[in-house]
Order: structure tokens, then C-alpha cells, then sequence
């Protein structure tokens, strides 16, 4: 359904130079399906998701959706890719207007493309509302009378109100409560089953993403370094980068959690306005020859449907 063919989305500085936030990024996400996209902040994330909405207007590559060119697409074309993909964003406090009733924030969406008008609208709202847990009489009510996973319930709804085919998910858990999280992502799944929706589901919580996403892909300073079934990357990760994100998640069992040997990262990010010539990852890889340091590495499939850009990996 959606597709990123060498994706490139650069800021020009006001001092000169750019700023390479996304710099030759592809994968593809099947319809029905969710694409796990993972990183430390800062790597190109949420600036990958909003390129592939039409948000930011990529610097270089295509963005495909339902085959063809985004960038391509006739006026009226382009109004329909607005309307099937909509976006989850990660902070449910500043992402919903404070001066907007519930129902108006959730029904802007349907008032833009004219799908429902009249008792029909309302109609609609209030089955949106239910269909995220939250009761009709929300709708005449203010954002901050809302607690944070409501909030995010609400962001749901109006992602959802003209009934789009490709959901963008920027974290869309992080700024919750632990004890909300799970209610949030079991939420999504239900809705993905419910209306064969097609995620991107952007974030740093490792364990979540296992749990929700059928592919996974590793993002490092503006490139993607692994890309596999999540079962693949889990159980087998590829990249030295993959392997220390991996270290990191906690285990409940103490014993093992003792046991188990961390991966400890040295150094710093380097920046995205001047990248190494070689591997990016280089500098911090436990692993790094001379090799990695003076050349990009190749873009490998090191087993069926398990990709990785490592020059140890695949040669």
C-alpha cells in the first residue's frame, strides 16, 4: 500500500549546509499490515512518517501510495491521499486545539472532505467516540477536561473520522501512563482488525513494538541499518546497533536480567548536518574495521526477507 523508494528529506540552515534528517530511506508496508519503525530520538523518525503523508515534501527518492507517485499525483488525487492517510501524533496535550469542542476537533476532518453532513455527521462523531472508548456526551466538552489516554483516545477518533486506509502512529504511547499504554495499543490493534487499516507504528519502546509489529525496521542518524519479520530481528538481530537496542530492554526475571550481557554504546550521535562518509554508525561500533569508517556499507539481504547495511554482515 505505501512505499518509500530512497526517501530524502533535508532542512536548509539559516548558517548554510543542511540538515540530513532522512537520507535515502526505502521499505515498503503491505495493506492490513504494521511496520515498526524504531531509533533513539533524533534519527529521522517522525520526519519519515510525515513524509510519507505529504507533510514535509521530500528532498529526494518517491513516496508510493496504492502505486503511484505521491509526488506525482493531480490536485483532486492529492485531496484523496489527504484524506486515506492520517496521522496519530505523539503528544495528545498539544495536538488537540484547547479553544475546540470534542466533537468540532473530530469533525473538522469531516467537514474538510464533505463525507457526512447534518445528523449524519453528528451521527458519526458520537459512533467514533464509542468506537474509542469514550461517551457522547465527550463530545461537547474541552481537551483539558480530558485525562492523557483520553486525549489520545480523541486524537484516535479524529485520525480515524475520514475513514483512512494508512495510519501514521508517532508515538503514540510514550507521553502516557505505563498503566495506559496497553489499553492504547490493544485500542489500535482492535481498530486495525476492526477497519483493515494499515500502521507505521514510530517508536523507542522496544517491547511494544515486538508485541504490536509484524516487521521492524532499525533507524540510525537518517538511515535505516536492519530492516526483518519481527520475530527475524528479535531473535536474531543482525546489526551491531540493533544488538545493543536490544540489550537495553529490561527483563522482569532478575536472575536473567543479571545474567545477560549488556551492550554499552560509547560515544556520542554524530550530527546530521555532517555525516561520516562511511558506516554512520562507526564511531560508537564495538565491531568498526577500516572498512566501515571509509565506505557506506552495501544494503544486504543476509537471509530470506532479513535485511541489513553491515560490512560483517552478508560479505
Amino acid at each position: 500500500m505505501v512505499e518509500a523508494r530512497n526517501l530524502k528529506v533535508h532542512f536548509g540552515l539559516l548558517g548554510g549546509g543542511l540538515l540530513k534528517a532522512v537520507d535515502g530511506v526505502s521499505f515498503g508496508i503491505g495493506a492490513g499490515r504494521t511496520l515498526g519503525l524504531v531509533g533513539e530520538s533524533g534519527c529521522g523518525k517522525s520526519t519519515t512518517g510525515r513524509a510519507l503523508l505529504g507533510m514535509y515534501e521530500p528532498t529526494g527518492g518517491e513516496v508510493m501510495f496504492e502505486g503511484k507517485n505521491v509526488a506525482k499525483m493531480s490536485g483532486r488525487e492529492r485531496v484523496r491521499f489527504t484524506r486515506y492517510g492520517q496521522m496519530i501524533f505523539q503528544d495528545p496535550y498539544s495536538s488537540l486545539n484547547p479553544r475546540m469542542t470534542v466533537s468540532d476537533i473530530v469533525g473538522e476532518g469531516i467537514d474538510i472532505h464533505g463525507i457526512y453532513r447534518g445528523r449524519e455527521r453528528m451521527d458519526r462523531i458520537h459512533e467514533l467516540l464509542s468506537m474509542v472508548g469514550l461517551e457522547r456526551a465527550h463530545g461537547d466538552r474541552f481537551p483539558h477536561e480530558f485525562s492523557g489516554g483520553q486525549r489520545q483516545r480523541i486524537g484516535i477518533a479524529r485520525a480515524l473520522a475520514v475513514e483512512p486506509s494508512f495510519v501514521v502512529c508517532d508515538e503514540p504511547i510514550s507521553a502516557l501512563d505505563v498503566s495506559i499504554q496497553s489499553q492504547i495499543v490493544n485500542l489500535l490493534m482492535g481498530l486495525q482488525e476492526r477497519l483493515s487499516l494499515t500502521y507505521l507504528f514510530i517508536s523507542h519502546d522496544l517491547s511494544m513494538v515486538k508485541y504490536i509489529c509484524e516487521r521492524v525496521a532499525v533507524m540510525y542518524l537518517g538511515v535505516i541499518v536492519e530492516l526483518a519479520a519481527s520475530d527475524q530481528l528479535y531473535r536474531n538481530p543482525r546489526h551491531p546497533y540493533t544488538r545493543a537496542l536490544l540489550s537495553a530492554i529490561p527483563v522482569a526475571n532478575p536472575v536473567k536480567e543479571r545474567a545477560r550481557a549488556r551492550v554499552i554504546l560509547e560515544g556520542d550521535v554524530p550530527s546530521p548536518i555532517d555525516p561520516p562518509p562511511g558506516c554512520r554508525f562507526a564511531g560508537r561500533c564495538p565491531a568498526a574495521e577500516a572498512a566501515c569508517v571509509q565506505t557506506a556499507p552495501e544494503w544486504r539481504e543476509v537471509e530470506a526477507g532479513h535485511f541489513t547495511a553491515c560490512w560483517r554482515e552478508g560479505a
